[in-house]
């Protein structure tokens, strides 16, 4: 729910009084509504947060068919306004843990929002059941999963919009059942490396083979090291606290002895001082990037970085604040001819300015920050190819539209490129909510190298690099891409909860994709692990985070191919 200077409007000269509900609503939609529904009307479904109808009086982590943080559910907080605005002020503060990252700093704001959750009515259970109910099931679903099954998405076979109900179908995330294991392909082994952990997501490997994770809900970036071949790490530390909604993490420059961390936060890039070996920050971090964009602190949250293969670009993920910008402000063909101009093909104005694209400046933030690439609705993962320079970005794409709409993806990103967002998905399918608003876009619009399962929710991507080391994986695997699948709420029938394998073919992607690691789904609506980070560790193993339960995971090559 967190906003900015700009985002909305300002109260004209101080006409509003604190606690209006009517200025609550218009920072509601343009800053929460993309996370959470208030199950009035047409936006009766929920997103990655709770549905808000009734919140004031309620128990906290007590809607059903939502999947709460164990924090949440533990606090026992009620929703009364008084917690609302504290929460606001500083969710971590008031229920440390909880998947709540951004807040709204201005106390008239916080006053006026809080004002207009009061006018919610309570949601009708039987309604959010109805939402939730189990679907038909297909082929993207979690018990046609296994390792080494390949899956391929037709994008010419896609369902009409709506063919479906749109889902309220959030993951309820649970311990792990003492009858599930996990599995990997013959040959391989999968066990827990360290536990305990708050919500690590995305993960990086240093040179010297620290593992750096982003813990993006406490604001930390932790190490973990570990001699090659171990099954724990015998360090565990922190080392930067207090960040805002850190995610991103990429060393530079590269080679064997970089000199900075760089860290995406929730409006900026960061970079750390950095020599092989530290365990923790050995200066203030200095800010890069000051400003991603107008509008960067609602919404989609993640913002990763990476750098080009000769070190001269420095590309950033910046994620969409909307589902499908509703409420766009139409333009005139001269005025969106002219904002093109500056902004790229397609690139979208207002509120979303700056958003739903990767970016891309040099490595010290002096070049004038732009698009590299546009209409791409949520590039959580970035990584670029070693072998060709190649950047590519895993995307969650749009929700609302139902069940096998519209398929997540990872793909090469072209410069230049246009990946249709809004207006359009997966080449020339327009979306029926923005019918008729740009057919100049049609025909240009980018098809992506590897549509996957909708609603997967696709979030970090690492090539298998390694060649030597205890753990190295057999040569077929060398150059693959592997890519953690979180699983989303819009689906009645679950899907991701897994590592899934790009597949390739003299270097190029085929468009499919196998199962990797898979059984962390308990059933359509429960799950044990969400996995979020994969990187390769410096003997080899796959190194997998989830958040669900704040496990990390190790998967090496040699032994039976299940956990214990």
């Amino acid at each position: 729910m967190a906003m900015g200077p700009g985002d909305v409007p300002a109260r004209a000269q101080g006409v509003s009084s604190p606690g209006d509900p009517v200025h609550g609503k218009a920072l509601f939609l343009q800053n929460c509504a993309l996370c959470h529904a208030t199950g009035e009307d047409s936006q009766a479904a929920a997103g990655q947060g709770p549905i808000l109808g009734g919140v004031v009086g309620r128990t906290a982590g007590t809607v059903p068919y939502f999947g709460y943080t164990k924090a949440i559910r533990a606090s026992q907080v009620v929703w009364d306004q008084a917690n609302l605005e504290r929460f606001l002020a500083n969710p971590q503060a008031l229920v440390p843990g909880t998947a709540m990252v951004v807040m709204v700093p201005q106390p008239a704001d916080r006053a006026d929002l809080v004002s207009y959750l009061a006018t919610l009515p309570k949601v009708d259970t039987a309604v959010l059941t109805a939402l939730s109910a189990s679907g038909q099931k297909s082929a993207g679903d979690w018990m046609n999963d296994s390792p080494g099954k390949v899956h391929r998405v037709n994008i010419g076979l896609l369902p009409a919009p709506f063919a479906s109900r749109s889902a309220t179908n959030g993951p309820q995330n649970v311990d792990r059942p003492a009858t599930a294991s996990l599995s990997v392909p013959p040959g391989f082994t999968v066990l827990p490396f360290a536990t305990g952990l708050t919500g690590p997501r995305l993960i990086r490997t240093a040179p010297n083979g620290d593992l750096f994770i982003a813990e993006t809900n406490a604001g930390d970036i932790r190490i973990l090291r570990a001699e090659d071949g171990a099954s724990a790490p015998t360090e565990n530390r922190v080392f930067a606290k207090g960040l805002e909604g850190p995610f991103g993490i990429s060393f530079y420059p590269a080679g064997p002895d970089p000199q900075w961390v760089y860290v995406g936060v929730l409006n900026s890039v960061i970079r750390f001082p950095y020599k092989n070996g530290d365990l923790e920050a050995r200066g203030p971090a200095e800010k890069v990037v000051p400003v991603l964009a107008r509008s960067s602190t609602g919404g989609h949250t993640t913002r990763d970085v990476a750098f080009s293969r000769d070190g001269s670009r420095m590309f950033i993920a910046v994620g969409s604040g909307s589902n499908v910008a509703e409420g766009l402000k139409p333009r005139t063909p001269d005025q969106i001819w002219d904002w093109e101009e500056a902004h790229g093909v397609g690139a979208i104005w207002g509120a979303e300015a700056n958003r739903a694209n990767v970016l891309v400046t040099d490595p010290m933030g002096k070049e004038p920050l732009r698009p590299y690439a546009t209409g791409i609705r949520n590039p959580v993962g970035l990584a670029v190819d070693p072998n060709t320079g190649d950047l590519w970005t895993s995307t969650n794409e749009r929700d609302g539209l139902g069940d096998d709409l519209v398929p997540d993806y990872i793909s090469r990103v072209r410069e230049n490129g246009f990946y249709g967002w809004p207006w359009y998905y997966m080449g020339n399918h327009e979306d029926p909510r923005h019918a008729g608003e740009r057919p100049d876009l049609k025909g240009i619009t980018i098809d992506p190298d590897v549509p996957l399962q909708a609603h997967s929710a696709s979030l970090q991507i690492t090539f298998y690099t390694a060649t030597t080391g205890g753990s190295v994986f057999p040569a077929e695997y060398r150059g693959s891409l592997f890519a953690a699948e979180h699983g989303s709420w819009n689906r009645s029938t679950r899907t991701g909860s897994k590592v899934i394998r790009v597949l390739f073919k003299d270097g190029v992607p085929t468009g499919e994709y196998e199962d990797f690691l898979t059984g962390f789904v308990v059933d359509d609506h429960h799950v044990w692990g969400r996995p979020v980070g994969v990187t390769v560790a410096h003997d080899g193993a796959l190194i997998v985070t989830e958040d669900a339960n704040g496990t990390v995971w190790r998967v090496s090559y040699g032994g039976a191919g299940r956990a214990p």
